[in-house]
């Protein structure tokens, strides 16, 4: 007789849908002086009112009443610090607590919705650029390995640039009906630093379909001379790079597959490595006029290459090269954490210009946590990209509980000490340390069979 078949565990079925949208907390945040003492310090509410002196007459002026400009940046702002669910949350919170520096207030949700129609989003874009200002008259502490800090000395700045998809306009109720067509809410295009993630500026552009090559102007003019910007291969034309190597700007990207070039001179090559200076566009009739450097490396049985017009490899070496293209990615954990972790995949109005407000608010907001997070790397001695950003925000709450019971307490003291407990630190998995084995293995090959090449 056969033994009974055994039952397979019962598998958890796999979420579907987007991951930005999964869950999201009914219950707004507790209040953090450490941080609202910050947001006060940025924004500075006395001066918002050259702000409102610079609109035309023929714009809609913002007369006195009860929804004035402090109180929508405040609203705005704290929607985003608070992470409150939805406008008649913040109604509630307005009206029963205040908000940063708004005393109890009280207004209606139809009043609040359609001024963040009207109010004009570029007063907030202004806004940000005097944050931005006052940002860059900070200058945050880092906790640098010896590379990078070489690096910071021959750039003047290095940035990363990349735009980011917002998600569809809908309201409370959720329609699953597939004959109703969404609406995305546009497309925002940041640039911010690599090694400290401060965001350094922002676009908003309205339709969500649209080429990143449209920001290539915008992008070089904001990148100073003798700066370097990483960005992927959306933005990859000729006539851009020419642009850089005209301007005295760097650029670190991929090549795109089936570019043809010619190969000028090898600088250094190997089994698994090769570094080049190339030319580009050869069968086109708009070439590249500049040659552009090559930097291909075989990993796990694929070669990845990528360009830069940093010629001389004692400015940047090949393995600088990699590892600055690599972290990259470090624009897309800002994406991923102002979306999920700060909400705006969670659009509060189906209007451009709210939206458009809503961007800067959050990415103020971020600067914030952000400059927290720097703290916490000097504070704990560890690089910036180990510390966890969404733990920290979430050990915000843990703070004021503790707060409560204890008005001494400081925040960057409480987190030091539970700083493991709350998981402020990235684990180190394993795949990491096999890969940082298999890099340096990689790059120890290029310098044993390249006495000469440099490695600074």
């Amino acid at each position: 007789m056969t033994a009974p078949p055994k039952k397979m565990p019962r598998q958890r079925p796999r979420k579907t849908g987007n991951p930005d949208l999964r869950s999201r907390s009914q219950v707004p945040t507790p209040e953090n002086a450490e941080l609202e003492a910050k947001l006060v310090q940025w924004l500075q509410p006395q001066n918002f009112m050259p702000l409102k002196e610079k609109q035309g007459r023929s714009e809609e002026k913002l007369r006195s009443r009860i929804l004035t400009l402090p109180v929508m940046v405040a609203i705005v702002v704290g929607l985003v610090y608070r992470k409150i669910p939805s406008l008649a949350e913040v109604i509630r919170q307005l009206e029963l607590h205040g908000l940063l520096w708004l005393d109890p207030t009280k207004v209606s949700v139809s009043a609040l919705s359609k001024r963040l129609r009207k109010v004009p989003a570029k007063l907030f874009v202004e806004l940000w650029e005097t944050v931005r200002e006052r940002m860059e008259q900070e200058p945050v502490e880092q906790v640098l390995s010896k590379d990078w800090q070489g690096l910071r000395e021959k750039f003047r700045v290095i940035w990363i640039a990349d735009g980011s998809t917002l998600e569809e306009l809908r309201k409370r109720l959720k329609i699953r009906c597939a004959a109703v067509e969404s609406k995305l809410g546009g497309r925002m295009m940041m640039i911010v630093e690599l090694v400290t993630l401060r965001p350094v500026q922002m676009q908003y552009e309205i339709n969500p379909h649209s080429n990143d090559k449209i920001h290539c102007d915008w992008l070089l003019s904001q990148l100073p001379k003798g700066g370097l910007m990483v960005f992927d291969l959306g933005f990859v034309k000729f006539p851009f790079f020419d642009a850089f190597t005209d301007s005295q700007r760097f650029f670190v990207t991929r090549l795109r597959e089936k570019t043809a070039y010619t190969t000028q001179r090898v600088l250094a090559q190997g089994q698994r490595y090769r570094d080049e200076i190339i030319d580009m566009g050869q069968y086109r009739s708009n070439p590249c006029h500049h040659p552009v450097r090559l930097v291909s490396v075989q990993w796990n049985q694929t070669w990845y290459h990528y360009l830069t017009n940093v010629l001389d490899p004692t400015l940047l070496s090949a393995p600088q090269v990699c590892d600055l293209y690599r972290r990259r990615w470090r624009i897309e954990d800002a994406f991923s954490l102002t979306k999920r972790l700060l909400g705006l995949a969670y659009l509060w109005v189906e209007d451009s210009n709210g939206v458009e407000i809503q961007i800067v608010a959050t990415w103020i907001f971020y600067a914030v946590l952000n400059d927290l997070c720097a703290q916490m790397s000097v504070a704990l001695r560890q690089p910036l990209e180990t510390i966890s950003f969404e733990m920290v925000f979430r050990g915000l709450y843990h703070y004021a509980q503790a707060r409560l019971k204890d008005s001494s307490v400081q925040l960057i003291p409480f987190f030091t000490q539970h700083a493991k407990l709350l998981g402020l630190l990235k684990a180190r998995r394993k795949r990491h340390r096999l890969r940082d084995a298999q890099w340096a293995e990689i790059w120890q090959e290029l310098q044993g069979a390249n006495p000469c090449y440099s490695f600074v």
